[in-house]
């Protein structure tokens, strides 16, 4: 970092991941689990993964969220997946190289990976 334009397209491309974290009504949300069992899992990298991808597809009504233990630790890192008027839908043992993959086939098209959902692995 040499200039002020350097330092500043750095605080809004933070600005702009941020704000795909904040949730917002009738928006499709993407929900990690970032507990100690999902962070030992390795559930950041995949929280990043997912706001990179949003990013990248410049999703407008998509945000990327947080949350404690969600309650199944033998299947972390678990995304939890809310499309307004839809059922949720629960990704377990998610790695980063799976995010582009739910975003592509679940939130732009509509259509849930079935093999990487709780059902699956219980």
């Amino acid at each position: 970092m040499k200039t002020l334009q350097e330092l500043e397209a750095i605080r809004q491309k933070k600005i702009n991941e941020l704000n795909l974290r904040e949730s917002a009504e009738g928006n499709t949300r993407i929900v990690v689990g970032l507990a100690t069992c999902g962070i030992a899992a390795g559930a950041r990298p995949v929280m990043s993964a997912f706001v990179e991808e949003v990013h990248k597809r410049q999703l407008q009504n998509v945000t990327v969220s947080q949350t404690g233990c969600i309650g199944l630790c033998r299947l972390e890192p678990i995304v939890e997946v809310f499309v307004p008027g839809q059922e949720k839908v629960t990704y377990c043992k998610v790695t980063p190289e799976q995010v582009s993959r739910i975003v592509a086939e679940h939130i732009v098209n509509g259509n849930p990976v079935v093999e990487y959902t709780v059902g699956s692995y219980e």
